[in-house]
């Protein structure tokens, strides 16, 4: 009986030990620093394209010492930037995070709405607002104020969770030239920072902070955009080196206010109202993010305790280098070979200041692209640009107002991809809206380029055959933010005009060459590993939750990756 008394006795102790000591075991076993890396347009195929002339450290470090990913996709049909980096941070897709596109129109206010604004909360920094005269962002230019916030993040973010989990300990630091880049990333519990391109700063709102941290005055203090005047974007090798190199100037390539088309590409004396710009269309504008990112290592004294801290590094220079010249261009080869320098400096510098085997890395891609149709014709592959304008919409639209006894208008909105009926319309108790919507739906399918066009009231009961199409745009689909319709086009067509700028490619689409992303994790725990099966983006926010042993994000419906944990 006591040696029974005595077993239960020792079990007892035993367990409670055990208890005792497995958060300090945890505590242990995990990294001191997330770094997770989206680079904006940057399709599965690119770090391995030009893979003989990458340098040690960069994209190298990740492929030899990773688990690479080399089916990964995200699973939304509008490939664009806020929805890619919000899916990435969520594990969720669009139709539960809520950012279903760059732009959407709000019923209730009756206007456009950009992503992340908020009147609520303005810059920190006066004059830094959007310049709508020198702007070529459209979607910037949409923003009708200049507050700023992740308030239409419907759902947590895996920095949330982190933040959460370890009572505010954790820090959460985002960086990007774009602040959709940054602010998606940091979530709605951490700090993002972003470029201005109308005060050459980076910059913050009031949703984040009352006042700057004295190191980003003294950032900001020196000037870092000037530092590239009187510079140019060269060419990093020699040009006979390059896969493009006799490909220097095409027909469909944009010269965005004097920028040019051919190296190489000046950034002239800093006076230009367009210098900024220029400097974000070049490698200079991951330079800048990577400086800044640098700083808020050191100054936030990220990874420098047990407590895991976050850092999200959003590049977007391959986002407007393929916008503007293309993903097969000359300027997005060697844009790419630069990316891989920056990627090695910042390795190398986290190695110096936390260690990258204390350090878990993830990077990824909002989206992809598509290649010019120009650069797919000259390869006798059919390609080409959709203009609505030579539709014949007014003939269609008479016909439908005409059928429906519409006296205005039947359009509200067109935000890329979602159209929107005018309100007098969707208020109409005698009009039988989803045969409207079925009627346009007919309407629009007999236009060219156009491969399908869905109805929001087949989203909404699912009366829809099952495909990875139409399954995409269901993933899209927000009732309350999403347009009436959903517009596909063919594959490898689109539009290529952003409100007068004429741009050589654009993405936005749920074909492969706008879903198909890089996912790798290197650093902290991971045995380096190639992987074929298809995984999605949502995959990623549920694995570094798993990872760290934090709560899921709220809307996350990702699958941990078991290569990353492991099993």
């Amino acid at each position: 009986m006591v040696e029974i008394v005595n077993r239960a006795a020792t079990i007892r102790i035993a367990f409670v030990a055990a208890f005792l000591i497995a958060p300090q075991l945890q505590a242990a076993d995990v990294p001191r620093l997330i770094l997770q890396i989206t680079v904006d347009q940057l399709r599965g195929d690119l770090p391995t394209r030009y893979v003989d002339r990458l340098g040690d450290g960069g994209f190298r470090y990740l492929l030899e010492n990773g688990v690479v990913y080399r089916n990964a996709h995200h699973a939304h049909a509008n490939t664009e930037t806020i929805v890619g980096h919000t899916t990435l941070a969520t594990g969720a897709h669009p139709s539960a995070h809520g950012m279903i596109g760059n732009l959407w129109f709000d019923r209730e206010t009756g206007f456009t709405t950009y992503n992340v604004e908020d009147v609520r909360y303005p810059l920190l920094t006066i004059g830094a607002d959007v310049d709508e005269e020198t702007e070529i962002d459209p979607t910037q230019r949409a923003a009708r104020s200049g507050g700023r916030s992740p308030s239409a993040i419907l759902v947590s973010t895996f920095s949330d969770e982190l933040r959460s989990h370890s009572n505010g300990r954790s820090k959460v630091v985002a960086v990007s030239v774009k602040d959709r880049g940054a602010i998606s990333m940091a979530g709605h519990a951490g700090t993002a920072y972003w470029f201005s391109k109308a005060s050459g700063e980076f910059v913050t709102s009031r949703y984040y902070l009352d006042n700057y941290p004295d190191w980003v005055i003294d950032f900001n203090a020196g000037d870092p955009a000037q530092r590239f005047a009187n510079t140019a974007w060269t060419l990093l090798h020699e040009r006979d080196s390059y896969l493009f190199g006799d490909s220097d100037d095409r027909d469909w390539e944009t010269d965005v206010a004097g920028f040019g088309r051919t190296f190489p590409h000046s950034f002239g004396d800093g006076s230009s109202p367009y210098f900024t710009t220029w400097l974000t269309l070049s490698p200079a504008g991951d330079r800048l993010v990577l400086a800044f990112a640098k700083d808020a290592l050191v100054n936030e004294s990220l990874g420098a305790d047990d407590d895991p801290d976050y850092l999200s590094v959003s590049f977007s220079s391959t986002d407007y280098v393929g916008h503007v010249f293309g993903p097969s261009s000359l300027e997005s080869e060697d844009n790419i070979l630069q990316l891989d320098r920056t990627l090695a400096e910042l390795f190398a510098f986290v190695d110096e200041h936390v260690g990258l085997d204390n350090t878990l890395i993830v990077l990824s891609a909002d989206h992809g692209g598509p290649d010019t149709p120009g650069y797919l014709n000259s390869l006798n592959i059919p390609a080409g640009y959709v203009d609505p304008e030579s539709w014949g919409r007014a003939a269609a639209i008479e016909r439908i107002k005409s059928r429906f006894d519409i006296d205005g208008d039947l359009i509200g909105a067109y935000d890329n991809l979602y159209l929107y009926f005018a309100e007098e319309v969707r208020a109409d108790v005698d009009i039988d809206q989803r045969a409207l919507e079925e009627a346009v739906v007919g309407e629009l399918m007999k236009f060219p380029g156009v491969s399908l066009a869905i109805s929001s009231a087949a989203l909404r009961s699912g009366d829809l055959p099952a495909n990875d199409v139409i399954d995409s745009v269901v993933r899209n689909f927000h009732p309350k933010r999403s347009g009436d319709i959903y517009l596909v086009f063919e594959p490898n067509w689109f539009i290529n005009d952003f409100d007068g700028l004429t741009v050589a490619s654009t993405h936005g689409s749920p074909w492969n060459y706008d879903t198909f992303v890089p996912i790798i994790f290197a650093g902290h725990g991971v045995e380096p590993r190639l992987a074929d099966r298809r995984v999605q983006t949502v995959d990623i926010a549920a694995t570094l939750a798993a990872y760290l042993g934090t709560r899921m994000p709220s809307g996350s419906v990702g699958e941990p990756l078991a290569e990353v944990l492991n099993r």
